[in-house]
């Protein structure tokens, strides 16, 4: 035992990045297949939503290599890059065997068994599915449900990318450039057939030639200062974005500039693998650390259960389940394509979130906690635990030219960690400062793709949900519906960015995110029963209570421990208003599992399956 504690103490940064690609290269020859053949039974004999419903606009029959890039860009947000650092707290074990156990059995089969859901439901949200797999008053409190979650995910998303750009020229200036160049990939795309491949490479060099150039740009003082916003300004420019990207067809803007900003996105990450290679770190964070008991000055609670909370994307996110229910099922030309777009894409950001979780390991403890400890409490906690002690933070200062002490968060500790390594490169060295503003701008393109793509879901399940007491709105070709819900949902999370009232209720992600990832198994669960899938259904039930038990166990403590001590009643209230919700829609779901276990009727759909009962699709 004592000889295992001493090689996990020990443990070398390479040998975590070869094990965690084994591990997801055997789950989705393995796994991924399973659950494709045995438990959904893909079948691309059965029509798409994409092909079914082709529009030009919403449905569109989508090349899979151009929509996992959207799928990936989409779900792949701040919770890969900040959960993992903020988990760095508690040592790297914790953070490295949720990352990998939770991303092979839970996040991959969760965004497999949700899109195809969504599939079979004509590219409908996870409520519709609810209202008609369970019944109306269980989908109604689940749309509900996700319209608050929804709301507050993208605003507090938008607060981080905010953050991120804010004082920064240069990622600002490469972020817009990416829409021209997206917009001149969509139109080739489009009207070129057969040329995704020519789009790919000039988007690709357009890009990189947009990095080093916007780098040079942003030494000129006129061009610094054109691209030097305020807040404000950035808060309304996201919110504009994100209705345009809402209204516009998914092929022109949307799905090439996701599609683009994935190439910058895994582009970094094997870049900063190369790096470990190359420089071989140490993990200098422990296994574990003193603060798996609770008491951090970063996460106050215990590891368990605050680990599956803080780790949301990149082991198992509910946000994923808005996606798989919005875009990507209306653009998905088969039903195979399930596994890759996926399983696959949820590998893969598994990947980038254990990259994180590494970047940040590779400090010395004393510096990950001087730069996410605030700096009023930050004395204090030096009293507590002299040990740790700054080492290094002095000189990254003075090589970056930014002052780093409590810069909480999560995000600069990324981008000292990923500088930190960049700049031990061969060849690389002496340009710290420039690693780390491309590690900013990385985060905030990473987190802009969600925002566009989930401003869209949202207009999508508002329209469903008006449609329902106003006929037009079912109407997808209606543009004054599309236009007007468009605009309703983005005012509603953007009024909340630009006054800044959600900055406070930021920590609700963690619940209302794995909530809504419970929601999305414990439902789709539902529909697999119906199906006559049997024991097969374990492989989403499974996961989906315990999700959803330790998630309440976690807001549970929130709750008590954090927000009622210290008098925080609106966020109280608004925990509990998610958790109640959830909880009205878990009863509601186990009741009608109940009842389709003690149903024996075989019934022949429209598909040619034998199912237990039919449903609208």
């Amino acid at each position: 035992m004592v000889a295992t504690f001493e090689f996990l103490d020990n443990m070398n940064a390479l040998t975590l990045v070869f094990v965690s690609l084994l591990i997801f290269a055997i789950a989705y020859r393995f796994y991924g297949i399973f659950i494709s053949k045995k438990v959904l039974r893909l079948n691309d004999t059965i029509a798409t939503p994409a092909v079914e419903f082709a529009d030009g606009h919403d449905y569109v029959k989508t090349d899979r290599k151009v929509l996992f890039g959207h799928h990936f860009a989409a779900i792949a947000a701040a919770g890969p890059l900040v959960g993992p650092v903020l988990a760095a707290q508690f040592g790297y074990l914790p953070g490295t065997l949720w990352i990998l156990i939770g991303c092979v059995l839970g996040g991959g089969v969760h965004d497999m068994v949700v899109l195809f859901a969504s599939v079979r439901h004509k590219g409908q949200s996870l409520a519709t599915i609810a209202a008609k797999e369970i019944g109306p008053i269980v989908g109604g409190i689940a749309g509900i449900a996700v319209l608050f979650i929804l709301i507050l995910t993208l605003a507090g998303l938008s607060l981080a990318c905010i953050s991120a750009m804010h004082e920064a020229p240069w990622s600002l200036f490469t972020i817009i450039l990416t829409m021209p160049i997206a917009i001149f990939m969509g139109l080739l795309m489009r009207y070129r057939p057969g040329s995704v491949t020519l789009a790919s490479v000039l988007g690709g060099i357009l890009l990189l030639v947009g990095i080093i150039g916007g780098h040079r740009l942003m030494a000129i003082p006129v061009i610094h200062d054109l691209f030097d916003w305020d807040v404000k300004t950035i808060s309304i420019a996201i919110a504009v974005y994100g209705f345009f990207a809402s209204v516009l067809p998914i092929w022109f803007l949307l799905v090439p500039r996701d599609y683009l900003s994935t190439y910058l996105k895994i582009g970094t990450i094997l870049m900063l693998a190369v790096g470990v290679i190359f420089v071989h770190p140490t993990l200098q964070m422990p296994a574990l650390t003193s603060f798996i008991h609770g008491g951090g000055p970063v996460i106050g609670g215990p590891v368990l259960p605050f680990i599956f909370i803080v780790i949301a994307c990149g082991a198992i996110s509910g946000f994923h389940a808005i996606i798989a229910t919005g875009t990507t099922p209306k653009m998905l030309g088969k039903e195979r394509e399930i596994l890759f777009v996926g399983y696959g894409a949820m590998l893969v950001e598994g990947f980038v979130a254990l990259m994180a979780l590494i970047a940040a390991c590779t400090l010395m403890p004393g510096d990950y906690f001087a730069i996410n400890t605030p700096v009023d409490d930050y004395a204090q906690f030096l009293k507590l635990h002299p040990h740790l002690h700054t080492v290094d933070l002095p000189h990254f200062i003075e090589r970056i030219g930014v002052d780093l002490h409590g810069r909480t968060g999560g995000a600069v500790s990324l981008a000292v960690g990923m500088a930190h390594i960049f700049d031990k490169v061969p060849f690389m060295d002496d340009i710290m400062a420039y690693w780390y503003n491309f590690a900013i701008m990385f985060e905030a393109v990473f987190i802009l793709t969600a925002i566009d793509a989930g401003t869209r879901v949202g207009r999508f399940f508002l329209q469903e949900m008006l449609g329902s007491v106003i006929p037009a709105f079912k109407d997808k070709d209606w543009k004054p519906g599309v236009w007007l819900c468009s605009a309703l949902f983005t005012l509603s999370w953007g009024y909340l960015v630009f006054t800044g009232n959600v900055s406070s209720i930021w920590r609700l992600f963690g619940i209302s995110n794995q909530l809504l990832a419970a929601c999305g198994l414990i439902v789709c669960t539902t529909m697999l029963l119906r199906m006559n899938r049997g024991k097969y259904a374990l492989c989403t039930a499974l996961p989906g209570v315990f999700m959803a038990s330790i998630t309440f166990w976690a807001g549970y403590l929130q709750i008590t421990g954090i927000y009622l001590p210290k008098g925080q009643m609106l966020l109280a209230s608004l925990a509990i208003l998610a958790m109640l919700l959830m909880l009205l829609v878990f009863i509601g779901t186990f009741r009608k599992w109940y009842l389709l276990l003690r149903t024996d009727t075989k019934i022949v759909d429209q598909n040619g399956e034998i199912v237990k009962a039919l449903v609208e699709r």
